[in-house]
């Protein structure tokens, strides 16, 4: 090299600062939060609405198709079935690609399918149509409990996660009392597929609303044998075994009370139409409002007085269903539903916290409980009506509430120690 030739340096690379590798919350009171939470209002109506809108028409298959009660109820069954384990994959696969597109891709095809199953002229296609809305369903509950467990503030965390729970809850009765409504002027098919092109729309206001990740990290490639030792672990926590637990019994009980209640109130002594029987589904209003306020309720009470209060609640209701006397059993059902959304509003809001990094992997696995208690219970809960009647029904849903009031007791114990 000449000895007149410049010698060019170059400057060392910048290291991340510590400011730019904290997470960037987005915050209550902001217009980032506000756009959230209304995007994923619109994620938890449109995901358990069309879950759930079968249940008011359940009668309507047993006439249609020739089934029985108990087989009526494998078109909740094994849509909650296929989402529990789709579940795990959307997990999995979120983690890699990010949240916010496999959320609104799920919403959009779970609605389309939707579609599907109210045009299929058979039985076993309408249950091949939901087993496949349940798989793409699956893509929206973990992902959502770990989009804002990631995005949130963690002071507002259980505030955000309920009202998340308060659209599902809204989803829910909008499915399904608006179902039990529409049948009295349309037939369920016209219902079904009127209730999918709403959805639709949902998917779309939910992808326009939601703010891009601002803390997702992206992991790089499959790694199976990763993904197995992070489950694993959760597995092995004691802090959050129990909660999988909870959340077991807890969907179950519910889902057994509403899919057996028409059922009950068709008959002697109330034999009611299905107009009337339809608006018992209002009683998830209550659950709209407790799951709105459950945050409040942890940040006051703490989460074990939460969940105590939540499952009593649930207890005192099954027993109220058990009365031949039509307010006592609205006044139970309410009661049921009120417990079941402060416990699940509870819980969520637990988990991402005692997760560690693998928060998806930990919301991926409550879910998976959640939905598989919903199909289990739901559908034996059909053989108890067939074979007990109601009093059967009640004698099995206090039962398993009673085991979901202790897991929750050894879920708070086992935190305070871990």
């Amino acid at each position: 090299m000449p000895a007149s030739a410049a010698v060019q340096t170059f400057p060392a690379p910048a290291l991340p600062s510590a400011a730019s590798l904290a997470p960037s919350w987005v915050t209550r009171g902001t217009a980032a939060y506000g756009r959230t939470s209304w995007g994923l209002f619109f994620v938890g109506f449109a995901t358990f609405a069309l879950l759930y809108c079968v249940q008011p028409v359940m009668p309507d298959f047993v006439r249609s198709f020739g089934v029985t009660p108990a087989e009526s109820s494998l078109a909740l069954s094994l849509a909650t079935g296929f989402l529990a384990f789709s579940i795990m994959a959307s997990g999995v696969v979120s983690q890699r690609i990010g949240r916010r597109g496999v959320i609104c891709a799920s919403m959009t095809l779970g609605a389309a399918l939707n579609i599907a199953a109210g045009l299929s002229p058979s039985w076993g296609g309408l249950l091949a149509a939901r087993a496949l809305e349940g798989l793409a369903l699956g893509g929206v509950p973990a992902v959502a409990m770990v989009y804002l467990a990631e995005e949130i503030e963690p002071r507002s965390l259980g505030r955000a996660m309920g009202l998340y729970i308060a659209g599902s809850a809204f989803g829910g009765l909008m499915g399904r009392v608006g179902m039990g409504l529409m049948t009295e002027f349309a037939s369920w098919r016209v219902a079904m597929v009127a209730l999918g092109l709403l959805c639709l729309i949902a998917a779309a206001l939910a992808y326009r609303l939601l703010p891009q990740s601002r803390n997702f990290r992206a992991s790089a490639g499959l790694d199976l044998t990763r993904d197995l030792r992070f489950w694993g672990g959760h597995l092995a926590n004691p802090a959050l075994l129990p909660l999988f637990a909870v959340g077991f019994v807890l969907t179950g009980v519910y889902v057994t009370i509403y899919n057996y209640a028409g059922f009950r109130l068709a008959e002697a002594p109330f034999s009611l139409g299905g107009a009337a029987i339809s608006m018992i589904f209002l009683c998830v209003v209550f659950g709209i409002v407790a799951s709105s306020v459950s945050g409040a309720l942890v940040e006051r009470l703490g989460g074990r007085a939460t969940l105590i209060c939540g499952f009593l609640s649930m207890l005192g209701g099954v027993g109220l269903t058990a009365l031949a006397f039509l307010p006592a059993v609205v006044a139970g059902i309410a009661l049921v539903t009120v417990g079941f959304f402060v416990v699940h509003s509870a819980t969520s809001s637990m988990i991402g916290p005692r997760a560690g990094a693998a928060r998806g992997h930990a919301a991926s696995l409550y879910l998976l409980f959640y939905y598989v208690g919903s199909s289990v219970v739901g559908s034996v809960g059909g053989w108890f009506w067939q074979h007990g009647g109601w009093s059967a029904v009640a004698a099995g849903a206090g039962a398993l509430t009673s085991v979901g009031l202790i897991a929750a007791l050894l879920a708070t114990a086992k935190t305070r120690t871990a």
